[in-house]
């Protein structure tokens, strides 16, 4: 490095201002001599002060312009003879030459081999870097020289000071010199380094550095404010970089499974940035990483997530967490609304999902002639309907886990595994049946044993199937008859739980949801309190519960289906109880409803006597046996006749008293599982059991789930029920707005009954008719598709 002995210094004006005019060519030898004493690195040698005064003299007396234009000359000169001196020797080694029309082509025709060309090539950089160094001090010492020129000559006709246009000379004599390609083989030589370091080699990144420090000091145009690095270099290393990256990009899907693809994907992102951070300039880096973002991620994120063998499926199916974090983050730079990923998520979880619904509808359907050995058709279904449940909140489980670990709890992500989730979910027709089948197994025995928090966290899981659930009218439907059966068969694991359960779905959905399971609650209650006042003079002891009909299942509180003959003793004490009743509520109605009642029986066998729990309709049949002589028997058709039991019910429960083997009380001729009206039924006099006590479930509390006629029904109530919902929601609305636009009105009906179903704008328009013809509502003489509220 040269010595300038002060780089900046104060120069003062000579002292005789009116000295004779100087001659311009002696000075500028003076000058010329010194400059070049500088470029020697012979700097120290020179007298500042005395430069000083001959450029201030020049300036003074007019040969400004002169002197302006000889320095550039210099300066021109001296750099074109190091490019010729310097450079182009190292060129020659490093690649067949320098001279040459502008082509880079042209210029690396003879490439040599890797080694020679990097350590030439790097060569060449550093003597490039030595003389950029040079011209840079002396610029500075020559502006100190040239410094009243600055002030007053170039600043007034708004010239380039004598240092920018130093730079300006380097560019246009070095770097774009019109003879040798010192620029472009400068390009050529840092992209041929950036290209075996991206291939794994290790290059000299500091001589690097250098030269895009120099390219980005030399402007490219002072109005833009671009410099050569930005306007030359750059867009050279882009065309590069496309280039290799879409090469890589091939290369990768060819030879790499889903995985490995991530993985040198955001290796490659974290190469570009650590490359820009160490010698490129910081702004190309985001230009660099749209070009990987193109190649890499946009062009194949889609084949790399539906690859059969290793895309998401098998990540998601092999909890590779690591690799579900990569996509996610790749997937999230090119598209902010992770389109594709939450698609394919999104088409993921319906197809799992739709599984789920099949394998359930399969063991439902099975053929009921040929259940598993030892299992009812009907208890697989059952358990097939507890299968789904768990399966739909592992599903969900895992998701949730998915999101939270690998997807930074993304709410765009979590908005389409939900919708995804309510799809195939409210695609099974038994969704509602089955979430309040689960929740009744486990108020019943399920939640035995657990403590508080353990109990509640499965009724906050079942809560979460529950919100997806679009229908909540059909679910209400099901839940108060297992909530029911729950209560008045005293199955219930703890009152306090139940309470529990309907608080969190008052929650959800609002009071109104919950005030006839509130209401059913209080009428157990009232019950209680009124069986403690109520005496009888009867041996016979009668626990019996008073139900509202609005509150409990129209199946509970409708005697179509539940006439029955009582017993002359059991006759007997209803009418005590229904004297005692409508003496406190005069007015009332008293409908009696024997399906869901149970009663202990004592009955006497040849070994021993047994007390025998029976629903009220088979304590209705044993009974008639007391009337039967020893060895005597009662035809289907007699029990009929004698006891008014329907059809269905007596079937069931003569099924469960004569064919289940371990609880055969009564005998059957011919024996087999059907009951037909020819049967005939005898007292089981020889019947043997170790226990004393003994519990004889019906067929009706085995089969849980719905057959398919009684699903029709149920859907038949439940469609009637909506049609009053719909009908009460459009008097609502029109009462209070009186005047209503017809897609207006639409709009308010669908929001109001949202919280209990989705209702179908068919069914609205059909009840807005109907409406109008009970005169409820009138179209407006106006225009036909707004409505009149009629008080």
């Amino acid at each position: 490095m040269m010595s300038s002995g002060k780089s900046r210094i104060k120069m003062r004006p000579p002292r005789n201002r009116d000295a004779v005019d100087v001659n311009f060519d002696d000075s500028w030898t003076v000058l010329a001599t010194a400059m070049q004493e500088m470029y020697r690195k012979n700097a120290s040698r020179l007298s500042y002060e005395e430069l000083y005064r001959t450029a201030y003299t020049l300036v003074l007396k007019k040969h400004a312009e002169r002197l302006y234009g000889a320095f550039k000359l210099f300066v021109a000169a001296h750099l074109r003879e190091m490019v010729l001196a310097d450079l182009v020797p190292l060129a020659s080694n490093t690649a067949n030459s320098l001279a040459g029309t502008g082509d880079i082509g042209s210029t690396l025709a003879v490439p040599l081999a890797a080694g020679d060309q990097r350590e030439g090539g790097i060569r060449f950089l550093k003597a490039v870097k030595s003389q950029w160094e040079d011209h840079c001090l002396c610029m500075r010492m020559i502006s100190d020289i040239l410094m009243y020129m600055d002030r007053v000559y170039c600043k007034e006709l708004q010239l380039p000071l004598i240092y920018d246009a130093g730079l300006a000379l380097f560019r246009d004599n070095v770097i774009r010199n019109p003879d040798f390609q010192v620029g472009e083989h400068i390009y050529a030589i840092i992209l041929d380094q950036i290209k075996l370091q991206r291939q794994g080699d290790i290059i000299d990144t500091s001589s690097i550095k250098a030269i895009v420090l120099m390219l980005e000091s030399l402007p490219e145009d002072k109005q833009d404010g671009e410099t050569v690095y930005s306007r030359s270099f750059e867009p050279k290393f882009l065309h590069s970089s496309n280039e290799f990256y879409q090469s890589e990009a091939e290369k990768l899907s060819r030879d790499c499974n889903s995985s490995q693809y991530l993985i040198e994907t955001e290796k490659r992102l974290q190469q570009e940035h650590d490359r820009a951070m160490s010698y490129l300039s910081l702004p190309t880096e985001p230009k660099v990483t749209k070009i990987i973002e193109e190649s890499l991620i946009t062009k194949n994120i889609v084949s790399v997530m539906k690859s059969e063998q290793s895309g998401l499926t098998v990540m998601i199916e092999n909890d590779r967490f690591d690799d579900l974090s990569r996509l996610y983050r790749l997937s999230k730079r090119v598209d902010p609304d992770k389109t594709e990923l939450r698609s394919e998520l999104n088409d993921l979880i319906i197809s799992q999902g739709s599984d789920l619904n099949r394998d359930a509808d399969q063991e439902i359907t099975k053929d009921p002639q040929h259940p598993k050995k030892g299992v009812s058709a009907q208890t697989a279904a059952t358990t097939a309907a507890f299968k789904w449940v768990e399966a739909v909140l592992s599903l969900k489980d895992k998701y949730d886990k998915i999101l939270n670990e690998t997807m930074e709890s993304d709410n765009q992500v979590q908005t389409s595994l939900t919708n995804a989730m309510s799809a195939f979910i409210n695609r099974m027709p038994r969704s509602s049946e089955f979430l309040s089948l689960f929740i009744d197994e486990n108020l019943k025995k399920g939640l035995k044993g657990k403590t508080e928090d353990e109990a509640e966290a499965v009724l906050d899981r079942a809560i979460t199937l529950f919100r997806y659930i679009a229908d909540k009218d059909v679910f209400e439907t099901y839940y108060k008859t297992h909530l029911a059966k729950r209560l008045l068969g005293g199955r219930s694991v703890s009152d306090d739980t139940e309470r529990l359960m309907i608080t969190k779905l008052k929650m959800e959905v609002g009071f109104s949801f919950t005030t006839k399971l509130e209401g059913m609650f209080k009428d157990m209650k009232l019950s209680s309190d009124m069986m403690q006042e109520f005496k009888s003079d009867s041996s016979i002891e009668l626990a019996l519960s008073v139900l509202t009909s609005t509150n409990w299942p129209v199946s509970l509180s409708s005697t179509e289906n539940s006439t029955c003959m009582y017993p002359a003793e059991i006759e007997q004490v209803k009418r005590s109880f229904e004297k005692f009743y409508m003496d406190r509520h005069s007015g009332r109605v008293l409908n009696w409803n024997p399906n869901m009642g149970t009663a202990d029986v004592r009955a006497t066998f040849k070994k021993r006597k047994h007390e025998i729990n029976v629903s009220t309709y088979a304590m209705v049949i044993l009974m008639l046996f007391n009337r039967v002589p020893d060895g005597g028997s009662l035809t289907y058709a007699e029990i009929k006749a004698a006891t008014s039991i329907p059809d269905m019910e007596l079937v069931r429960n003569l099924q469960s008293l004569a064919v289940v083997p371990k609880t055969r009380i009564l005998l059957k001729e011919p024996m087999s599982k059907e009951i037909n009206l020819t049967d005939r039924f005898f007292f089981n006099a020889g019947f043997e059991s170790q226990y004393i006590r003994i519990k004889i479930p019906t067929v009706a509390y085995i089969n849980k789930t719905e057959t398919d006629a009684e699903r029709k029904d149920t859907v038949d109530k439940v469609d009637a029920q909506r049609r009053y919902q719909t009908d009460a929601a459009i008097v609502r609305i029109m009462k209070a707005r009186k005047t209503l636009e017809h897609n207006i009105l639409v709009s308010e009906v669908t929001a109001q009954l949202a919280t209990r179903f989705k209702p179908d704008a068919v069914l609205i328009k059909k009840r807005i008719d109907a409406m109008l013809e009970r005169e409820y509502i009138e179209r407006s003489t106006d225009s036909r598709q707004v409505y009149n509220y009629l008080a």
